[in-house]
């Protein structure tokens, strides 16, 4: 890539770009608002992007509506529910404490961002509070925000993400067992992971 096509600098980015619009400015908030709080708890699913010394991550979290609870204005709380034990987004609060959550609502356009400080609480009666089929999670993301905005629709609108006819027929792709079965350097079954992965989600999901 010729290096005259490069942004190097801020001023070069702004003079591409353009000044912000001022709704994009005036949306940021230091501090969940009712309107805000309305999209949060209405959110099944949400991103949360951490950093650490091995690099980024961003992960996929999701349960009913609401699982992201908000403790106040300045606060919100997330189950760290069971998983593969990679614990990327764990390891990396650990030593870094920067999150960001990135929440979608089926069907709706605009997405709620959070910014702020994650600390990760074993607390058992916290954690109680956050108990599914009877099992409650090993820990709870506890997140003291910095800043909170909307997203507008355009970027789900040019997905088309939310449209019936957009969805993608699974079994074009290759499935997880038969990608698992090419990256193992030891003998695996992808066959019969992908069949025994639905039973074994139901036992494994909380």
């Amino acid at each position: 890539m010729p290096a005259s096509h490069t942004i190097a600098s801020v001023t070069e980015l702004e003079a591409l770009y353009g000044e912000p619009v001022k709704t994009s400015l005036i949306k940021e908030l230091d501090h969940i608002s009712d309107h805000y709080g309305a999209f949060i708890e209405a959110a099944p699913f949400c991103v949360v992007a951490s950093c650490g010394p091995g690099g980024l991550d961003c992960s996929p979290r999701g349960d009913p509506a609401g699982f992201v609870r908000i403790a106040d204005s300045k606060t919100v709380m997330l189950p760290d529910r069971r998983g593969n034990n990679r614990l990327d987004t764990l390891r990396n609060l650990v030593v870094d404490p920067r999150i960001s959550l990135l929440f979608l609502i089926p069907g709706v356009g605009e997405t709620m961002r959070i910014n702020g400080r994650a600390v990760i609480s074993t607390d058992p009666e916290l954690a109680s509070g956050f108990t599914m089929q009877g099992k409650a999670p090993a820990s709870v993301i506890v997140v003291t925000v910095d800043s909170v905005y909307f997203q507008c629709q355009k970027a789900l609108a040019r997905s088309r993400l939310w449209e019936p006819d957009a969805r993608i027929d699974r079994t074009t792709l290759p499935t997880a067992g038969q990608m698992a079965q090419a990256l193992s350097p030891e003998p695996f079954d992808g066959a019969a992971y992908d069949a025994e992965y639905p039973e074994r989600m139901k036992k494994t999901m909380y």
